[in-house]
């Protein structure tokens, strides 16, 4: 087998199979010790190879409100759900912390309406949203693609539909494979 980092041999005889690792719930992904360190991050291992993530996988998230709500609306293509599940984010502007990419500089925030059916799989959504925001993945500070603002509070890589209407060149409903595309982007982050 070869390391997939360094592209060596793990079993070269040359090596001590003690700076050899399987990662547990991979499926025969070996590595040096020394190579696996690096993708060490703050608590939480990812495999290069998988994406499996080992330990709790957390954010530089600044601080904001999540708040949620159930309207009667129903959204396009969820006929039978209860309604909708309105989540309302909010982050005021402030100092960037030692975490985020430019420490000591102000950072402006953002207010964002989103939108789950009320049915099991979008509660169930909106369950592995809860823990993304408590673990602080959910937004991030960065560059905004929309706005050209820099130093901005932005999405992180979790998409939300912010629109109930339109489809999904609009943010919006009917969009039958979004539910299960979001529960994939959560599962990549460590969320299950």
């Amino acid at each position: 087998d070869t390391c997939p980092i360094c592209m060596c041999d793990c079993f070269d005889n040359s090596i001590n199979q003690d700076e050899v690792v399987l990662l547990s719930s991979c499926i025969g992904h070996f590595f040096h010790v020394n190579c696996i360190t690096f993708c060490y991050n703050s608590g939480f291992l990812t495999c290069p190879i998988c994406n499996k993530t080992y330990g709790t996988r957390t954010g530089t998230m600044p601080p904001g409100t999540m708040t949620v709500k159930n309207t009667s609306d129903k959204l396009e293509g969820y006929p039978s759900s209860k309604g909708t599940i309105e989540i309302k984010y909010h982050f005021a502007g402030g100092k960037q912390g030692p975490d985020h990419p430019h420490p000591g500089q102000t950072y402006t925030g953002t207010a964002r309406t989103c939108y789950l059916p009320d049915c099991p799989d979008g509660r169930e959504v909106l369950r592995l949203l809860q823990i993304s925001w408590d673990r602080k993945l959910s937004f991030r500070i960065g560059d905004s693609v929309a706005t050209g603002k820099t130093d901005t509070v932005v999405w992180n890589g979790i998409h939300h539909k912010t629109n109930k209407t339109g489809g999904p060149t609009r943010y919006g409903y009917p969009d039958p494979g979004y539910l299960k595309r979001v529960t994939q982007e959560l599962k990549d982050k460590g969320v299950e």
